[in-house]
């Protein structure tokens, strides 16, 4: 199996899948990182590991579909044409951006994202980051936790391929719950992409 990373974070959680590939608990090939900005973190997580970088800014009034078109385009020139694209895998960790229907169809069924809650619960438009986290807090939840899903298009909606749950406790604050769940995508993100690389999801 090969994949292309997008991240737009500091790459915690790109840094385990990295770290996954150097210790050979997963054997899938990562062909490139695909960011947003030069400024992000996970760009030096990338060079650590000599792997290619492809850096796409958004263009002030640009729609998501230009933008898409380019990144797709970014993509393409990240893989051989001796490479399939239909076996090529889309892993996004930390992506910020919604991905448009254009770009969900260009890579259809290939696009898998981490999400910081138990899904379908703190999904959706503008639940990311420290928002999921602070919701579930206000909200008295005992748990939460990660889901591993594939991205279709709309918006934290794609089906589930792991959950993970973790507890929430009374006393904790939102940087607690995040260590937790960060740990949980730290921890499972490589394994699953090894279950993938081994046959064992079936792709919906």
């Amino acid at each position: 199996m090969h994949f292309i990373v997008l991240c737009s974070s500091r790459g915690t959680t790109f840094k385990a899948v990295l770290d996954a590939l150097k210790d050979g608990s997963l054997t899938a090939t990562c062909l490139g990182l695909v960011t947003d900005r030069p400024d992000r973190e996970c760009i030096e997580k990338a060079k650590s590991a000599d792997l290619p970088i492809k850096i796409v800014e958004l263009k002030s009034n640009e729609s998501q579909e230009e933008y898409d078109k380019r990144l797709h385009q970014a993509m393409t020139n990240l893989y051989p044409h001796s490479i399939n694209p239909n076996q090529i895998l889309i892993v996004a960790l930390g992506w910020l951006h919604i991905l448009s229907p254009w770009f969900i169809q260009k890579w259809p069924k290939r696009i898998i994202n981490v999400h910081p809650a138990l899904l379908p619960k703190y999904g959706g438009k503008g639940m990311y980051g420290d928002r999921v986290h602070e919701a579930v807090l206000k909200a008295g939840e005992k748990e939460t936790g990660i889901t591993i899903h594939f991205m279709d298009e709309g918006i934290d909606t794609g089906p589930i391929i792991e959950q993970k749950k973790c507890s929430v406790f009374k006393s904790d604050t939102t940087d607690k719950i995040k260590s937790r769940v960060q740990k949980l995508e730290r921890e499972w993100m490589p394994k699953v992409l090894q279950m993938m690389e081994e046959g064992k999801v079936k792709i919906p």
